[in-house]
């Protein structure tokens, strides 16, 4: 395993953990060694241990790549192109997303034919609903280190970047701040990847937890549902981004997903796209020639506001609720959905399962129960993984066409084999 890249053993770890979850689930007993020593103890431990990790970084490291990537753009009328680039392309892909998961799902019709009584219903929670002004103004924090210190990701984005341009234009005067928070950032980076050396571990134990706990029996009465979804971002993943990719940059799509499919396969396990940021922007940089000072301003932006993959997850959760419970949807609908949907990825937190949380605003919108979540959250847990990889693709072909438009791109680096 020594010889092995750091890519290689997660994937190697992602592998091995699913074998390992399935043979606790099918061939060993229930009872204390596998429930408590394995499950609930080993697994639970190291792989929460891992995200916990990863967590501990995520703001600092943000706050300090954003300001640090805003300085490193320093041209204001370059800055504002790149940040309206970068908002357009999540919004419109998230549209886009949502979109193709209605489509889907009609086609499929996950909900006709269920057999409600084969299915393990939870208890759903309700996210409160909260208006498109509201939504905006939530984006301005009220106190910065509240901010940091709850981890409000768009409120700490809004500020680093606004420090950023501040330190920008006050130029030489302030270069003891600046270089403060570049030494900071150099220091985050570097406590990154000491963690990351974890990652191999904490990989395997949260797939084996995932899959020691559910194996494949609990798939079967959603398997037209989940096909839906996988569908949707199957689609959204290798069809609409990669052709997005080659329009606007003409690089290949193949080249792109051989290198960052360890990013891919590491969102999977982890299913968290905010863990994910210091891989994606180093795996950017080193494999694909992309500059720092691009991915330290798109890949925080994309991990909060970009959720794809949890757009697409709704669409069809939408119809597959609405058949389940014999609820017809108007043309108006449909139209609802997309922009709920799209307003409710703006502000998500980047961690596992709060895609359910803001799918009961877009019951909401347009009447369906919320007691419907409840039958998709048993087998939730690998579409979040699934979806999570989707997400953080996205977010790497913005900043990749971003990069590509601003010369911020090495193509050595990038056809390199």
């Amino acid at each position: 395993m020594k010889n092995f890249s750091l890519s290689t053993k997660i994937f190697i770890s992602l592998l091995a953990g699913m074998l390992c979850g399935l043979i606790l689930f099918y061939y060993v007993p229930a009872g204390v060694l596998r429930d408590d020593v394995f499950i609930n103890g080993f697994f639970y431990l190291f792989g929460n241990g891992f995200i916990r990790l990863m967590q501990m970084l995520v703001v600092p490291l943000v706050f300090s790549s954003l300001v640090c990537g805003t300085m490193a753009i320093g041209d204001m009328n370059t800055l504002g192109q790149v940040g309206a680039k970068t908002i357009g392309f999540y919004m419109i892909t998230t549209a886009i997303a949502i979109s193709i998961a209605l489509f889907v799902g009609s086609v499929i019709n996950p909900g006709v034919g269920l057999d409600m009584e084969a299915i393990k219903v939870s208890e759903a929670t309700a996210a409160e609903s909260t208006g498109v002004v509201d939504t905006f103004l939530n984006i301005i924090p009220t106190n910065p280190i509240s901010s940091l210190a709850t981890g409000s990701m768009l409120q700490i984005i809004f500020f680093a970047v606004l420090l950023g341009i501040v330190l920008v234009q006050l130029g030489d005067s302030t270069n003891t701040v600046a270089n403060l928070f570049s030494q900071f950032n150099d220091i985050m980076m570097k406590m990154t990847l000491i963690v990351m050396k974890f990652a191999p571990i904490g990989v395997f134990c949260l797939v084996a937890k995932t899959f020691s706990e559910i194996g494949f029996d609990g798939f079967l009465p959603m398997l037209k549902y989940m096909l839906g979804v996988l569908s949707g971002l199957g689609i959204q993943c290798f069809v609409v981004y990669m052709l997005m990719l080659k329009l606007f940059t003409g690089k290949s799509p193949i080249t792109f997903l051989k290198k960052f499919s360890p990013v891919m396969g590491f969102a999977f396990s982890t299913a968290t796209s905010n863990a994910t940021i210091p891989l994606s922007i180093d795996t950017l940089y080193k494999n694909m020639g992309v500059s720092k000072k691009i991915s330290s301003f798109t890949v925080p932006l994309g991990a909060t506001i970009n959720m794809d993959g949890t757009a697409i997850m709704q669409g069809v959760a939408v119809i597959f609720v609405a058949q389940a419970f014999n609820i017809t949807l108007a043309p108006v609908d449909y139209i609802t959905v997309i922009f709920t949907a799209t307003m409710a990825s703006i502000g998500t937190a980047g961690v596992p399962g709060v895609g359910l949380i803001t799918l009961s605003m877009v019951f909401a919108s347009v009447g369906l129960p919320v007691e419907g979540i409840g039958i998709i959250m048993g087998i939730d847990r690998i579409l979040d993984m699934t979806r999570t990889a989707v997400n953080i693709t996205g977010d790497a072909v913005c900043t990749t066409i971003i990069a590509h438009q601003n010369d911020a791109i090495d193509n050595t680096v990038y056809n390199k084999i």
